[in-house]
């Protein structure tokens, strides 16, 4: 790639810049935003080479242009950049949801662009801003890429060969089925990490709570510190998935509590065996993964 703009350049979009220079994968990085101040700040720590506040101005020339802002602002920033977009430019991003991004391009353009190719790396905490930027978080992590029926080889390749070149593992699905694994692996903790600090911090006792508060309650609830503009727009996005996910976490909560109620300690151990097992399992795979890369 000769010249990449990237579209919101924070924890994530920072990081791929600062992947890309330091493999040579790119001459020249343009970062856009609204905030000239963090805009600077990136150009001060080397993430982007130079920045434009306009979107229209700043994807000029680009070969490709990635999308690292809420999903909330997709759409409109495609309208934005759709006049002045080479024939050839390659469109990604990394948002949480795929399927309302396709909903978003098809409303923009008419029909899917063959150089859109959405992706998702599944990388990234609960940190923010151009600060957090680091060039190693998508070592050995997972990226997903959607591509839709139009979706040219030349677009997927280079998005592959672009994630790939950052350290990642790149898998490719249907971008339904992404919506609804990403709904249940990370949307649906997140939603329980956000209720569940609300919840504690409406106690009348709360200072006590997070006072007193053991490992547990920090670990399950430290992402609870993610980015809430981004939080609100993931859930707008992929409402049905999220729901469903959220109906089946009902129906086990309310399993769990029957036992509870009832003092049923056998159904109560068995429950909790499972649970130990299937995360056993879990941390195995976890393991063997991150002993290959």
């Amino acid at each position: 790639m000769k010249h990449i703009c990237i579209i919101g350049v924070g924890l994530i979009g920072g990081s791929l810049a600062l992947a890309l220079k330091e493999h040579s994968a790119v001459q020249r990085v343009t970062g856009c935003g609204r905030n000239e101040g963090s805009l600077n700040k990136a150009i001060e720590l080397g993430v982007i080479d130079d920045f434009n506040t306009d979107p229209a101005e700043a994807v000029k020339d680009c070969d490709v242009v990635v999308l690292a802002v809420p999903m909330g602002s997709m759409q409109t920033l495609l309208e934005q950049i759709k006049p002045v977009l080479k024939a050839d430019t390659v469109i990604t991003d990394v948002g949480s949801a795929k399927s309302s991004l396709l909903d978003a391009a098809t409303e923009v353009f008419g029909e899917l662009p063959e150089g859109l190719v959405p992706g998702h790396p599944i990388a990234g905490n609960e940190n923010s801003g151009v600060e957090a930027a680091m060039v190693d978080l998508y070592q050995g992590r997972r990226v997903i890429l959607t591509p839709h029926k139009q979706t040219s080889s030349r677009a997927l390749e280079l998005v592959k060969n672009m994630w790939e070149t950052c350290g990642a593992e790149v898998k490719q699905m249907d971008a339904g089925l992404h919506d609804h694994i990403l709904a249940a692996t990370s949307h649906l903790p997140h939603l329980l990490a956000f209720s569940l600090v609300r919840e504690l911090a409406n106690s009348p006792h709360h200072d006590d709570i997070f006072r007193y508060a053991a490992g547990g309650l920090r670990d399950f609830t430290r992402i609870a510190e993610s980015d809430p503009v981004m939080w609100r727009d993931i859930c707008l996005s992929n409402k049905d998935a999220i729901l469903a996910a959220v109906d089946r976490y009902r129906e086990e909560l309310d399993r769990l509590q029957a036992v509870v109620e009832t003092s049923d300690g056998d159904s109560m151990h068995s429950m909790f065996s499972e649970a130990h097992d299937a995360r056993a399992h879990f941390r195995r795979l976890l393991d063997a993964r991150e002993r290959e890369s």
